[in-house]
């Protein structure tokens, strides 16, 4: 029993400690990064936190709710001692609605905050996650992500014909593909179609998410050949939508490339190749096809925000 007594008043007032509920506090590092960008409020924003000890995955998905950005990434120490000596890591990436199972400008950002801010020692990374081992390395102002390679296969237009008129409207479309792998859909527009139409899509998320209900699609992705006589030398633009995992526009898309990569080497002859995702934050990702079949995505990243979490 715990006595407590108010100053003032000669009454004593006599609580039960078993009905007392104390609240442990915890405090967790959180980072906000943008990715594929070398200037900030650019390329695609990732929330990156540190957990010293795996939690709930209820408590994962609160947490992202609360950053409300495309992704937030969680990094664990795992087997390591600490996060600037140690070389391998637990990741996993949750949406504002859900855990989805690959994320790279999530993995960049983490990478980010393990290399800029925690001043890791080691060259190369691992991160241990639902996709697989995935190494991460330094190159100059630049990170490299070792990502699995997603090709995709022809998908019959008929069978998405609403979703894909809810998508591009009456804008000619010339190839669509699927990966099951990560239940993209592409979309390619015909050649005679220019940046600019690509830049002025503006699909309505309620459209996409009634055009759809399967569950087999968790993102699309819009895509077109890049001007080959343009200063940048883009190989190819690109757009994402995914509002099935509460993400109407994704700015910068690192797993979107892992498709997209395949098919636009396929259609290029080309293994080496720069890409620009066309959202109105932007970014740039050079992509290459290594000779074990794996994808080198490479992008620079700014940290913005660094502070704790406290609940």
């Amino acid at each position: 029993m715990l006595l407590i007594t108010a100053e003032g008043d000669t009454k004593n007032l006599t609580v039960n400690l078993l009905n007392l509920v104390i609240p442990l506090s915890m405090e967790i590092p959180v980072f906000t990064v943008d990715a594929f960008t070398n200037v900030p409020f650019k390329g695609n924003p990732a929330a990156v936190c540190l957990i010293e000890n795996e939690l709930d995955d209820e408590l994962y998905q609160s947490i992202s709710a609360e950053m409300n950005l495309s992704e937030t990434a969680f990094i664990t120490r795992q087997t390591s001692m600490d996060f600037s000596s140690g070389a391998r890591f637990g990741l996993r990436w949750f949406s504002p609605k859900t855990e989805v199972p690959l994320c790279g400008h999530a993995t960049l950002a983490s990478a980010a905050v393990l290399f800029y801010i925690k001043n890791n020692v080691n060259p190369v990374v691992v991160f241990e996650t639902v996709s697989g081992e995935l190494y991460v390395r330094q190159n100059g102002d630049s990170i490299i992500m070792d990502f699995p390679l997603n090709n995709p296969k022809p998908q019959d237009q008929n069978e998405v014909k609403e979703l894909l008129r809810a998508a591009v409207g009456d804008l000619p479309i010339q190839d669509v593909c699927y990966s099951e792998t990560t239940k993209k859909l592409m979309v390619r527009l015909a050649d005679t179609c220019d940046r600019s139409e690509l830049m002025s899509l503006k699909p309505k998320a309620e459209a996409l998410l009634r055009h759809e209900t399967t569950g087999k699609i968790r993102s699309l992705i819009v895509t077109l050949k890049g001007a080959q006589n343009a200063e940048t030398g883009h190989d190819f633009y690109s757009r994402v939508f995914a509002p099935w995992v509460g993400v109407p526009e994704d700015p910068v898309t690192g797993s979107a490339h892992s498709v997209l990569a395949g098919y636009w080497s396929e259609k290029l002859g080309k293994k080496k190749m720069l890409a620009y995702q066309c959202s109105s934050r932007g970014g740039e990702l050079r992509l290459e096809i290594r000779d074990d079949g794996r994808l080198d995505i490479s992008g620079q990243a700014q940290i913005i925000l660094q502070g704790t979490l406290k609940f």
